[in-house]
C-alpha cells in the first residue's frame, strides 16, 4: 500500500495528492529509482510502467511476469545468471560439495531452490539442508515465530555442513543475525557452530535498533559477493561533511543522525535541557561499521551510476533537442513536452565513464554490463568490520579469467584456525583409493574403497581406478604407476653366467671325448656297437651344449628363429643315434642264436636309416612351423607386475609343443627298448648304460614341462637350458663315460678278448 501510494504521490502535484491529476509542469518525473527489495520495484511497475516512466533498479532485480512492462525496467544490478555462476564456482574452487542453503520464501528464493540448485547438483553439489527463513511479520503470532526459529536454527547449526549458501535480500540480514543469537543460546559444539557464510550480491549488512549492541564475529571469514565498485574520488570527505542541519528538506538524515548518535535533534527537543541534545558536531566516522560505513557499498554504487546515467541520457537528449532546433526557447519548449517514453531511446544508448573509471552501460536486456567482486567480510573487537575484495566475476573477460580468486587474500573464521575449512559429507577419499556410493544417501555421501590389484588413483576422491599402461605397474599405495625394467636371462648376471659357463663346459668335455673316440677309433671299445653312431651322437651333445647358448641373450629375430628348431632338430639326432645304438645291441644279441634270420639287419645300413627317418621326421615339423608360423621377438608386459619380459614368441604352440611331443615319443620308445635289453648277457652290455641315459633323459624332460608352465620370465628360459644342459650331460655321462674311462685309465681292459667273455669270467 505505501508503494503504490508512493508512485501515485509522484504522478501527483507536489504536496496536492490527487491521483492522475498534475497541474505543475515544472517537477515532472522523468525517471524513477526503485530497491532494494524486488517487491518494491513489482508494486512500483504496477503504477509507473502505465505512464512508460523509466525505472531503474538499484537492488536486487525482480523477474518481470509480465513482458509489457519490461522495456521500462533498467537494471543497475548485474545479471542473476552470472551470479548463480559465481556462487557455483566459488563452491568448486574451494571443493565445498557438501552445503546448506537457507532462502527467504518468495519468487526470487522459489526460483533459486528450484531453478539453480539443479544446476549445482549437476556439477557435484549436493545439499545437507535446503530450508527457507521463518517469515516475520505482525500478522504471524511470536510463538509460531519463535517455533520456526528454533526449527531453523537447529537444522542449520546441527548441520556437519561447513559452508551455507543464503539467498534473500537486503533486509534478510536482520533475520539471519537472530537465528545466530538464538543459536549462542544452544547447546551446540562450537566446530559444528562455525559456518563459512556464502550471501548473494542482494544481501547486505544491515540491523535493527535492538541488534546495535549484537556481536557482528559471525561475519569474520563469511564470502559474498558484490555488484563490481570502486571508491568514488572524493565520496568520503562527502560523508565527513554530513551533518542535520546540511540538507533543510531531507528528513531522513535527521532521523538517522538521531538514532545513530542516541540524541535529539534542536528542532524535536523544545521545552528539554541540552542533555541529549544532538550538537551537530558528531562524526560519522566515529561510528562502528556495524552502524554506519564510511566506504561505498556495491548499492550505493549502483545507485551512484543510476543518477549518472538519467543526467547523461537527459544531456543526451537535450542536446538532440537543441539540435533540431536553433531557436533556444522553442527548444526549451520542446524538451519540457518531451514524454516520458521518449525518454527511453536516450537511456538504452547511454555509455560514460563514471569518475572511478568504470564504464557504464546496458546491454540489449536492459541490464548494466557489470559483473561482481567477491567479498571477504574481516570483524574487529569494536563492532567494525572490512569489506576486503578477494576476487572477481567479470563475465566480459576471457573465459579462463570469468572467475578469479585471491585465496591467500582470504581471512578465515579464526575456529579454523586460518585453515581452509572442509564441507565435505565425509573425508575424502586418498589417491589409491575409489570411491563407492552409500546407498539412500546424497551422491557426495560415499565410502572409500582400495583400489583393486593391477589399478590406482593418483588423485583424491576419484570415481574409479583405472590400470597403468602396459610398460608400468602400480607401487604398492596403488597411487603412482611406475617404470617397468627389461628382464631377460643375459649373459652379465650370475644365473646366465652360470650357465653359460656349464654349457662352454660339457662342451669341452663333449669335444675331449670326442677327440678320445677319434684317437683311438681302431680300439675295440670304439668299433663296438658302431663307430659312426658315437660320433653323431657326440657331436650332436656338442651341438645341443652350445644350442643352449641360444636362448642366453636378448631374444633378437635371427635367435627366435633358430632356438626352438635347433634344439629340437639336435635333439631329435641325439636321440635316434641312441634308439639305433639300443636296436643294434638287441638285434645283435639275437642274431648270435643259430638259425636266427636277424643277422640280416645288424649293420650300418639300419643304424643310418633309424637316425635319418627319426631325424626327418622332426625336421620336416620344424620346417613346416617356421614356414607357418615362425617364432619372433616380443615383449610380455602382464607376466610379471613389475618387469617387462624381452621374449621369443613361438608363433604357433601347437608346433612347439609337436616338436617337444616327437623329442618325447623318441625318447620313450629309446627307453623301453633299452630296458627290455638290459639284462643281455653280454661283458660289456651297452643297454645298460643306455638305459640309465634315457632314464635321466626322460625324467629331466618329464620334469621340465610343469616347470616350464609354472615359471615366468628369465626363469623359465632358465629352465630350458637347464633341461638341455641336464639331459644332454645325462646322455654324455652314462654312454660315453664308462668307455672313456676304460680307454684313459684301463686300457688292458680294451681288447677284443675281455669284450666277448661273459661277465663271470672276467677277472
Amino acid at each position: 500500500m505505501s508503494t503504490y501510494h508512493a508512485a501515485m504521490e509522484l504522478l501527483s502535484t507536489k504536496e496536492r495528492f490527487i491521483p492522475n491529476y498534475k497541474c505543475d509542469n515544472r517537477n515532472n518525473v522523468v525517471a524513477v529509482f526503485g530497491g532494494p527489495k524486488s517487491n518494491f520495484c513489482l508494486y512500483m511497475a504496477d503504477i509507473l510502467c502505465i505512464y512508460k516512466i523509466p525505472q531503474l533498479i538499484y537492488g536486487s532485480a525482480p523477474e518481470m511476469n509480465n513482458k509489457n512492462e519490461a522495456p521500462f525496467f533498467y537494471k543497475m544490478f548485474p545479471n542473476l545468471a552470472s551470479q548463480y555462476m559465481g556462487i557455483m564456482k566459488l563452491l568448486l574452487y574451494f571443493r565445498w560439495i557438501w552445503v546448506g542453503v537457507i532462502y527467504v520464501d518468495n519468487e526470487p528464493g522459489q526460483q533459486f531452490v528450484h531453478e539453480v540448485l539443479p544446476i549445482f547438483s549437476e556439477h557435484g553439489i549436493c545439499f545437507d539442508f535446503i530450508g527457507n527463513f521463518p517469515t516475520m511479520t505482525f500478522a504471524i503470532p511470536m510463538s509460531e515465530m519463535a517455533g520456526e526459529n528454533h526449527f531453523i536454527t537447529t537444522l542449520v547449526m546441527g548441520s556437519t555442513a561447513k559452508a551455507v549458501v543464503v539467498h534473500g535480500e537486503i533486509q534478510t540480514m536482520v533475520i539471519l543475525r537472530i537465528l545466530l543469537w538464538d543459536a549462542e543460546f544452544k547447546e551446540i559444539p562450537m566446530r559444528t557452530k562455525a559456518k563459512v557464510w556464502i550471501w548473494m550480491a542482494q544481501m547486505d549488512f544491515t540491523s535493527i535498533d535492538i541488534q546495535r549492541s549484537w556481536d557482528v564475529d559471525f561475519l569474520h571469514g563469511a564470502l559474498s559477493l558484490a555488484t563490481h565498485s570502486r571508491e568514488v574520488l572524493g565520496f568520503r570527505q562527502f560523508l565527513q561533511a554530513r551533518d542535520p542541519a546540511s540538507v533543510k528538506e531531507d528528513g531522513f538524515i535527521g532521523d538517522f543522525w538521531e538514532q545513530a548518535f542516541g540524541c535529539s535533534l534542536p528542532s524535536t527537543t523544545e521545552g528539554m535541557t541540552d542533555e541529549g541534545i544532538c550538537t551537530g558536531k558528531e562524526k560519522l566516522e566515529s561510528l562502528p561499521g556495524s552502524v554506519f560505513e564510511m566506504s561505498m557499498t556495491g548499492h550505493s554504487y549502483s545507485l551512484y551510476n543510476a543518477v549518472y546515467v538519467v543526467a547523461h541520457a537527459l544531456h543526451a537528449m537535450y542536446s538532440s533537442v537543441l539540435h533540431h532546433r536553433a531557436v533556444a526557447d522553442g527548444g526549451r519548449k520542446k524538451l519540457l513536452r518531451q514524454q516520458p517514453w521518449q525518454f527511453h531511446e536516450f537511456l538504452k544508448r547511454v555509455s560514460f565513464n563514471n569518475s572511478a573509471g568504470d564504464m557504464v552501460s546496458f546491454d540489449q536486456n536492459g541490464e548494466i554490463a557489470a559483473g561482481f567482486d567477491i567479498i571477504n567480510w574481516v570483524t574487529f573487537p569494536n563492532k567494525s568490520f572490512l569489506r576486503a575484495k578477494v576476487g572477481r566475476i567479470d563475465p566480459k573477460a576471457a573465459p579462463n579469467k570469468v572467475f578469479t580468486i585471491r585465496e591467500d587474500a582470504i581471512i578465515w573464521h579464526h575456529i579454523f584456525n586460518q585453515v581452509q575449512p572442509l564441507s565435505l559429507c565425509n573425508d575424502r577419499c586418498h589417491s589409491g583409493y575409489s570411491k563407492s556410493k552409500k546407498e539412500g544417501e546424497p551422491f557426495c555421501c560415499y565410502d572409500c574403497l582400495h583400489c583393486p590389484e593391477g589399478k590406482i588413483s593418483n588423485l583424491e576422491d576419484t570415481n574409479d581406478c583405472f590400470q597403468c599402461p602396459e610398460d608400468q605397474y602400480p607401487n604398492n599405495d596403488q597411487d603412482l604407476c611406475l617404470q617397468k625394467h627389461m628382464s631377460f636371462l643375459s649373459y652379465e648376471e650370475p644365473l646366465g653366467i652360470t650357465l653359460a659357463i656349464s654349457a662352454l663346459s660339457f662342451s669341452f668335455m663333449t669335444a675331449f671325448a670326442l677327440g678320445i673316440f677319434i684317437k683311438h677309433q681302431d680300439t675295440p671299445i670304439v668299433k663296438a656297437n658302431n663307430r659312426d653312431l658315437s660320433y653323431i651322437l657326440l657331436v650332436s651333445l656338442l651341438l645341443s651344449f652350445l644350442c643352449a647358448l641360444l636362448f642366453i641373450g636378448r631374444p633378437e629375430k635371427m635367435s627366435c628363429f633358430l632356438r626352438q628348431t635347433t634344439f629340437g632338430i639336435i635333439f631329435s639326432v641325439a636321440v635316434s643315434c641312441v634308439l639305433a645304438k639300443t636296436v643294434i645291441v638287441v638285434l645283435a644279441f639275437l642274431a648270435t642264436k643259430p638259425g636266427s634270420r636277424m643277422r640280416n639287419w645288424v649293420g650300418k645300413s639300419l643304424a643310418n636309416s633309424i637316425v635319418l627317418s627319426c631325424s626327418f621326421i622332426q625336421t620336416t615339423i620344424c620346417t613346416v612351423w617356421l614356414i607357418t608360423s615362425p617364432p619372433f621377438p616380443d615383449l610380455d608386459m602382464h607376466s610379471l607386475r613389475e618387469e617387462i619380459i624381452p621374449k621369443c614368441n613361438e608363433g604357433s604352440v601347437a608346433m612347439f609343443y609337436c616338436v617337444l611331443g616327437y623329442m618325447g615319443f623318441l625318447a620313450s620308445v629309446s627307453f623301453t627298448v633299452a630296458f627290455l635289453g638290459r639284462k643281455l648277457p653280454d661283458s660289456f652290455n651297452e643297454a645298460k648304460f643306455i638305459t640309465f641315459s634315457m632314464l635321466v633323459f626322460c625324467s629331466v624332460w618329464l620334469t621340465f614341462v610343469p616347470t616350464y608352465l609354472s615359471t615366468k620370465g628369465k626363469y623359465m628360459v632358465a629352465v630350458e637350458v637347464f633341461s638341455i644342459l641336464a639331459s644332454s650331460a645325462g646322455l654324455l655321462a652314462c654312454i660315453f663315460c664308462p668307455k672313456c674311462y676304460i680307454i684313459v685309465v684301463r686300457p688292458e681292459l680294451n681288447n677284443k678278448g675281455q669284450l666277448i667273455r661273459r661277465p663271470n669270467e672276467r677277472q
